[in-house]
């Protein structure tokens, strides 16, 4: 079993639910949908290219998919998890875009954001000491060879390459996309989620999902809002 600590707005929430739709998988129960064809996208492109996201889930990656540190258990995990979300406060980006991001399309932040920034970088340190270390295997999968200097330093350190300055906040949504295939793809993305492009996005929850096994689909553990500026006004 893998863990990770992703964002993820709540499961009855517009984005999740239009996503979980365009997706064919919704992530909170494991439910598909047969997909259908929209625009020039028939319904086997559509579903091969989005494989990838569908088997993760919508979500935003904090801190990457890890397997449990062989000293620590998934009751204390949960427990940090609780007291990552309340002590941390709901923050808004500005305004989300879509970018393809080499080969695949996302929606990320329009503008740096350094609450969102943040926001990141207390998840990967926080929940470090529950990460067991990456396998040979994890680790090539990588391709650290590939990679700056900073980013396999990190890699090696975290077990990401992608944190703190390297970090960008994404909530993906295809996999990779042939060249021929992207201009279509961006047209069904900006009539898909219209309604959410250019328009801010509350960070208002953090989720734990699962991955029960290797290769299979994951799976939100469990949901919980971001309370700080709540147990201050109690405190």
């Amino acid at each position: 079993m893998r863990y990770a600590i992703y964002f993820a707005p709540p499961a009855d929430d517009r984005l999740s639910q239009t996503a979980a739709h365009w997706l064919g998988r919704d992530a909170f129960t494991g439910e598909t949908n047969e997909l259908s064809a929209l625009g020039s996208l028939d319904a086997a492109t559509r579903h091969a290219l989005t494989a990838d996201p569908r088997r993760y889930g919508f979500h935003g990656t904090l801190k990457a998919p890890f397997t449990l540190a062989e000293d620590r258990s998934e009751a204390e995990l949960v427990a940090a998890f609780e007291t990552f979300a309340d002590n941390l406060e709901p923050f808004e980006i500005p305004q989300l875009t879509l970018l393809q991001l080499g080969p695949f399309f996302a929606l990320v932040s329009a503008n740096h954001c350094e609450a969102l920034q943040e926001f990141a970088a207390q998840a990967v340190q926080t929940f470090e000491p529950f990460r067991a270390p990456l396998s040979d295997v994890d680790m090539a999968r990588r391709n650290p060879d590939k990679l700056p200097e900073r980013q396999r330093e990190y890699l090696r350190k975290w077990g990401y390459p992608y944190v703190f300055e390297e970090f960008q906040f994404h909530l993906t949504l295809t996999g990779p996309v042939p060249g021929e295939t992207a201009k279509p793809m961006r047209t069904v993305l900006e009539s898909t989620f219209a309604d959410h492009i250019g328009k801010p996005l509350h960070v208002t929850s953090v989720a734990l999902f699962v991955e029960p096994h290797r290769g299979a689909p994951f799976l939100v553990h469990s949901l919980l809002p971001l309370r700080g500026a709540t147990q201050r006004k109690i405190a």
